[in-house]
């Protein structure tokens, strides 16, 4: 298990930290002990486009505090060259150094219309997805990097829905398959580019997330998130975004973490590994259940993948 000082005196970005992964994994940061500048475009004064007023970066930025860590609240549309190279600068300034970079900018789920042609799908919204989940990952990365490279060790994570494996199959929305399986992609060649320089990237992803959107959509929340398993059967194996973040503390924590350069990883692979388990203390394995019995129709149930 990660300990609260395992992270002291490393500084952390976590790109897209407003709520779900992003926010659970710089908390988690903080709990080991991390500085964590923690961006996102939802502030108190301002909402973005996700429609979410519930959550902000200032409060993200409270909870990383708050866990042991210190939160750094930076608004930043990772879209904008000019804020995110702002913000580089702005770390630099204060400590001169950037030992983790996890790219969980993403904001596009309003735009994903299911069971739809891609000739059929509005390509403004499409093409929007690519933005939100592709390029504002790779402006952040290019910004980025040249500070991370400057000391060995360091470590970028690239968030995704799904790994490499269970990315084969279609994603049931041309413009969010290519989104989605773009970070696996770019974990694979940012590790290529890394590893002279002492770094390595992964790629690592949730399982069945029970983010706040998630629960909202439900009409639960995580204190009875089960009742949701009725209308929704494999809810069953959701898990909190306390996991994910556990999973990306405990990479992050481990001195041998570039054995998994270039990789794509999952929370389930990552708890088996480590030890951690969810908030709850189950170690659900999401995918081996979607892979197992979903997809390839085998025995068992969510309960024998927790």
């Amino acid at each position: 298990m990660v300990t609260n000082t395992a992270l002291q005196g490393k500084i952390a970005l976590v790109a897209g930290a407003t709520r779900g992964a992003g926010r659970a994994i710089a908390v988690q940061l903080g709990a080991a002990g991390a500085t964590v500048y923690v961006t996102g475009r939802t502030t108190r004064e301002h909402v973005s486009e996700v429609g979410r007023a519930t959550e902000t970066v200032e409060e993200t930025a409270e909870l990383v505090t708050a866990a042991g860590g210190e939160g750094i609240a930076v608004p930043t549309d990772h879209l904008d060259v000019d804020r995110v190279r702002a913000l580089v600068a702005r770390i630099d300034e204060d400590h001169g150094r950037l030992d983790i970079l996890v790219n969980d900018v993403w904001g596009g789920e309003h735009l994903i219309v299911w069971n739809t042609k891609m000739w059929d799908t509005d390509l403004e919204g499409g093409l929007r997805m690519l933005e939100l989940g592709v390029r504002s990952h790779i402006i952040t990365s290019s910004c980025v990097l040249p500070l991370l490279v400057r000391n060995p060790g360091g470590l970028v994570v690239e968030v995704t829905d799904g790994t490499a494996e269970t990315n084969r199959r279609f994603r049931e929305n041309f413009y969010y398959d290519l989104t989605k399986s773009a970070p696996i992609r770019m974990a694979f060649a940012l590790g290529e580019d890394l590893k002279s320089v002492g770094c390595s990237a992964v790629c690592v992803t949730p399982g069945f997330l029970r983010s706040e959107q998630m629960l909202d959509t439900f009409g639960v929340r995580e204190e009875n998130w089960r009742e949701a398993i009725a209308g929704q059967p494999h809810f069953a194996i959701a898990e909190s975004p306390v996991y994910v973040g556990r999973a990306v503390a405990a990479l992050a924590a481990d001195p041998e973490r570039a054995r998994w350069n270039g990789q794509s990883l999952s929370s389930g692979q990552l708890a088996k590994e480590y030890g951690f388990t969810d908030a709850d203390g189950s170690r659900p394995d999401a995918w081996g259940y979607f892979e197992d019995v979903v997809y390839g129709g085998g025995a068992g149930t969510a309960e024998d993948y927790r």
